[in-house]
């Protein structure tokens, strides 16, 4: 399994490489040099308001499950799970970390925890899914031209993937196997806690669309801090298909991957593929220094380690 995932590392490596060395290296690295500070500030401001909204939005999801954590807790544990997704293959790391800084002592205690984490990630990539599923449909309408054929391909396996496990889960929930039927009750039950009783889907609903919102402004930020400013057609079109990109594991924070997807897609907005690549690049490096903060969580553990 981790020559596996050496070896998607590595092809995920190779391929920003090779993304970068054919469309204009010396154009892509101009384009960052003069990025525009106004942009990149505004960036940075926006990668804080999404954390702590996510922070906020973990520890509301927790405490629908009876899990209660203070605001500067669920803050900081985010930071530090949001810095771990930049910087470890998978994207999970983050959150593993999350469910087990939080566990309760005694029989079960990580339950609960990575019930939260869990559904806080799932109410967030919902809404995400939602929006980038509406872009590809309305992009044809709108008569933009269409999606490079590549990224269709991808498209379409990610939808079949996702389809698939959506079909598995409903055939679970509505014919589970005997061994199974204690735990999905439980899972019904805690899903309708989080989502669905007291109206609990109207603040996740929010939550979430805020959160993408930014997501996607941070990188319509970067690109207009690069010189190339998109319409806002783009937020509900191009800029969801790049940040899905975000979601292969065997990519760490979608590098690579994500520059391939601009590369292609930028130049349907009259700028040249190295504009998408240079976009999305400083998009990596905000959504990076933005989750900074979280190295101080992780040089407060060691120090607490090592002085125990």
């Amino acid at each position: 399994m981790r020559f596996l995932k050496l070896i998607g590392l590595s092809a995920a490596f190779v391929l920003l490489i090779a993304v970068i060395l054919r469309f204009d290296p010396q154009r892509i690295a101009a384009s960052l040099a003069s990025a525009d500070p106004t942009y990149i500030s505004a960036g940075l401001i926006l990668v804080q308001v999404q954390i702590v909204l996510s922070a906020l939005r973990w520890r509301f999801t927790a405490a629908r499950l009876g899990q209660h954590m203070g605001i500067g807790k669920a803050i900081g544990d985010y930071y530090l799970g949001t810095l771990l997704n930049q910087l470890l293959p998978g994207g999970v790391a983050g959150d593993a970390v999350r469910a087990v800084r939080n566990r309760a002592n005694g029989d079960g205690g990580w339950k609960v925890p990575a019930q939260a984490v869990l559904f806080e990630r799932v109410a967030g990539q919902g809404v995400f899914f939602v929006i980038a599923t509406f872009g590809v449909m309305l992009w044809p309408l709108l008569g933009r031209t269409a999606i490079p054929e590549d990224l269709r391909h991808l498209l379409s396996g990610f939808a079949l993937v996702a389809a698939g496990l959506a079909i598995v889960f409903l055939l679970l929930l509505r014919l589970p196997p005997r061994r199974v039927q204690p735990l999905l009750a439980a899972l019904k039950a805690a899903l309708a806690q989080v989502f669905l009783r007291d109206r609990a889907w109207i603040v996740q609903t929010l939550f979430s669309l805020v959160i993408v919102a930014s997501y996607i402004a941070v990188f319509m930020l970067a690109s207009a801090a690069v010189g190339a400013p998109l319409p806002a057609l783009a937020a509900v079109t191009a800029i969801p298909l790049c940040l899905l990109m975000m979601l292969i594991p065997a990519t760490i924070a979608g590098w690579g991957a994500r520059e391939a997807a601009a590369a292609a897609l930028w130049p349907l907005f009259g700028y040249a593929a190295s504009d998408g690549v240079a976009a999305s690049i400083l998009y990596g490096i905000l959504a990076l220094a933005g989750a900074a903060p979280g190295l101080a969580f992780i040089l407060a553990a060691l120090f607490s380690r090592r002085n125990r």
